[in-house]
């Protein structure tokens, strides 16, 4: 049973590839820069991408299953190319942000590329994580450069989520049964605030890193100013304010999936050490 793994170099296509590998499934992986991706030998590497579809027959031919990056624009094509391949099954990265109404929210994204796969007739299965863990690197350049966290909302309470979870997860719904059909809302081991993420940075890096809360103004301001799109900043912001009125909790699917405790957020911290030190 060979498995394609697209996005096969982002940042949780990768980590899938070496899931995969470590249950000994026969991995093809589709990137754009086989060089640069460093994949562990014996992947088969195809070069291609969802943006480019008339690479994708190639790259599914003799195909089972496939762990499918969110590319909304190219999916509708993506499936159609599958289902002539004789593709089964579809593992489908998506995200919790589906069912958000803002114009800039990636949920619209998101529920193209669930819409398109449940069409075609695969056997599906979707991963919907909430907060990476990862999206706290965001930080890191004002807690090496001022020594503190720069956001709004001190009190803004997510589950985030250690990429290596999602990719866990992703190995084991591709490598067992039991999953088709199934919607999968991931989060992260607990509820944190904003401000106790910077408490758990700052004991990785073992000096207080204080937090600065600032003022929405200040915050678009500021992500505006890192070169992010208005709509997509005031975006961020209402979902923080939504985390603040209803902060989140975890869902255990991580922890129910793998049989064992899902990375906490002072475990990744101590792991990323380097990017805050």
């Amino acid at each position: 049973m060979t498995i394609l793994v697209t996005g096969a170099t982002g940042n949780v296509g990768r980590l899938v590839v070496d899931e995969l590998v470590s249950r000994g499934v026969p991995v093809r992986a589709l990137t754009v820069d086989p060089e640069r991706a460093a994949l562990p030998e014996g992947v088969e590497v195809v070069v291609g991408s969802l943006a480019r579809p008339k690479t994708l027959p190639g790259a599914l031919d003799g195909v089972e299953a496939v762990y499918l990056a969110p590319y909304a624009r190219t999916v509708s094509r993506f499936c159609e190319l599958s289902v002539e391949a004789g593709v089964r099954r579809v593992i489908a990265l998506s995200g919790s942000s589906i069912g958000d109404t803002h114009p800039a929210s990636s949920g619209h994204d998101f529920a193209a590329v669930e819409k398109a796969v449940s069409a075609a007739g695969f056997a599906w299965t979707f991963l919907r994580p909430g907060a990476f863990m990862d999206n706290s690197l965001g930080w890191s350049a004002s807690v090496r450069e001022r020594g503190e966290v720069r956001s709004v909302f001190a009190s803004a309470t997510q589950t985030p989520i250690d990429l290596g979870d999602i990719a866990a997860v992703a190995g084991h719904v591709l490598t067992t049964e039991g999953h088709a059909g199934r919607t999968y809302v991931l989060s992260g081991p607990e509820g944190l605030s904003l401000a106790q993420m910077a408490v758990a940075i700052g004991e990785a890096v073992g000096r207080p890193v204080p937090f600065v809360e600032l003022t929405v103004e200040e915050q678009v301001a500021e992500w505006v100013g890192a070169g992010y799109p208005a709509d997509i900043a005031e975006w961020l912001v209402e979902g923080f304010a939504e985390t603040v009125a209803h902060p989140q909790v975890p869902t255990g699917v991580v922890e129910e999936l793998l049989g064992r405790p899902g990375v906490t957020y002072a475990e990744w911290a101590k792991a990323h050490v380097a990017a805050f030190a």
